[in-house]
């Protein structure tokens, strides 16, 4: 049977793996973002269509959004209450916007919407034990406080 300090570090895990992976695509959208205002012209030729598009606006929202979703990620690491619910609202967002895309990128926006699945799983499962996981004196108020004496 497992302990209870077993349990919390189980539960830590997935929120370690949300926080991982809201760096990651933070990460990833920032230099989606930077790229699109650097480069900010593009030109798409379609059959019979010739598109002539402005990235800058886009590069913006990315680059913005990036930055949140690293913000969120390190204060996962350190389970913050307001990481948590940030990372849940972005993780809402992506996947709407995701079903939106399932037209132009089907296969990219199903794994997108499955990631954020995952994410919302390990984001509203068991909290207080992942915390505790975490941080074991996040409940007493002492949060980052750790004693070296035994």
């Amino acid at each position: 049977m497992a302990t209870t300090r077993t349990t919390s570090w189980a539960w830590a895990g997935w929120v370690i793996f949300a926080a991982s992976m809201l760096l990651i695509i933070g990460v990833f959208n920032v230099v989606e973002g930077l790229v699109a205002l650097f480069d900010d012209k593009r030109l798409v030729i379609t059959p019979g269509k010739l598109v002539a598009v402005d990235l800058t606006g886009w590069g913006w929202t990315l680059l913005i959004f990036g930055l949140v979703m690293i913000a969120t990620g390190i204060g996962l690491f350190s389970a913050q209450t307001w990481a948590r619910i940030t990372a849940i609202i972005l993780a809402g967002l992506h996947a709407v916007i995701n079903v939106l895309w399932i037209g132009a990128y089907p296969v990219w926006s199903l794994l997108m919407v499955a990631l954020d699945v995952v994410l919302l799983f390990a984001l509203t499962v068991r909290w207080s034990e992942a915390r505790s996981g975490i941080d074991p004196y996040a409940d007493e108020g002492r949060a980052g406080q750790h004693s070296t004496v035994a």
